[in-house]
């Protein structure tokens, strides 16, 4: 079932903080705070001009990952503690894409319209949509289950690309992290060995596909790996730093908050972090950040020409307008 939301703007946000209104989803109860209040943008050239809003569109979600664009220019990311896919329409109204997601984390569409995601209820990676459709594509290697399957990046040629980034901080056990590829012929390879990144987190690819960006949540650096002809990848180095640094999380952990990534059409890398969105360039030198009232944990360009970057993280939706669009061959 469908539902659409009207908005109460971040002025009347404010004073209203902590009343509770009715959300769309459920009977879930969600409240509008100071901390919603819509930010600015700095100039950073090709990507904003000064002063562009960072739009609040709502908070109160179950969870906020996966973002990607869908197929009619809409913006879908998961709720993982909800179990579903949430679309924002481009005037921001929301509804249900997909109840019963299997915790879907990270998201790609193919190219016959089915959404391959890696799931966290079961870790496993899969199809998840159109009904009727689902397929399991691996849910261990080598004889022992997944920790928690995070998030994926589809190539040209149907070869995926996802991150176990180890248990959950409840979860008591030894991480087992590591970066796979499944083949377009579907067999799995391990592709960074076990526990070679401390958290591997977000991936992408760049507009070539001769690189592979993976997030480090608990380092300073953003990693890249060589891709070689099979699909496996050579030696990984530092690409980009954090500029923000390490920050000790709610654990007590010291992270950068490295999560979600992004590339846009001229190949800049946006990366969530602590202090927001750090854009980078192809060549890892930070131009510049965007500020986001929540803490960010992914982001995705959509909407029209894919010239909006859309911004998720604790709960919380934002979107900002773009100078420079999305890279057109793929969903985020």
């Amino acid at each position: 079932m469908k539902h659409s939301v009207a908005f109460l703007p971040a002025t009347l946000a404010k004073v209203i903080n902590g009343i509770a209104v009715a959300a769309i989803s459920g009977s879930a109860l969600f409240s509008l705070s100071a901390s919603a209040a819509d930010a600015t943008a700095p100039t950073i050239p090709g990507v904003t001009a000064a002063g562009t809003k960072v739009e609040f569109i709502r908070e109160g979600f179950e969870g906020t990952e996966g973002p990607i664009a869908a197929p009619d220019g809409s913006f879908l990311f998961t709720e993982t503690r909800a179990n579903r896919i949430t679309k924002i329409a481009t005037d921001n109204s929301i509804s249900t894409f997909l109840e019963n997601s299997n915790g879907s984390n990270g998201l790609a569409f193919n190219d016959k319209g089915e959404l391959i995601t890696v799931q966290v209820n079961n870790n496993q990676v899969g199809i998840i949509y159109p009904k009727g459709k689902e397929k399991v594509f691996v849910k261990d290697y080598e004889g022992q289950p997944f920790q928690r399957t995070n998030d994926l990046v589809l190539a040209k040629n149907g070869g995926i690309y996802f991150t176990d980034s180890g248990p959950s901080a409840d979860v008591k056990a030894a991480p087992r992290t590591g970066v796979y590829y499944i083949s377009p012929e579907g067999k799995t390879k391990r592709v960074v060995d076990i526990n070679k990144i401390a958290r591997p987190n977000g991936i992408q690819l760049s507009r070539d596909e001769k690189t592979l960006y993976v997030a480090n949540t608990n380092g300073e650096y953003v990693l890249s790996y060589p891709i070689k002809s099979d699909g496996t990848l050579g030696e990984g180095k530092n690409f980009a730093k954090i500029p923000g640094g390490l920050q000790k999380n709610e654990q007590g952990v010291s992270s950068s908050g490295q999560d979600g990534l992004a590339i846009d059409a001229e190949g800049r890398l946006y990366v969530t972090s602590n202090a927001g969105v750090d854009v980078f360039d192809e060549q890892g030198k930070f131009l510049g950040g965007i500020p986001v009232p929540h803490k960010p944990q992914n982001v995705a360009f959509a909407g029209k020409d894919k010239k909006t970057l859309y911004i998720v993280g604790r709960g919380a939706a934002y979107k900002v307008a773009v100078l420079t669009p999305g890279f057109a061959g793929r969903v985020k």
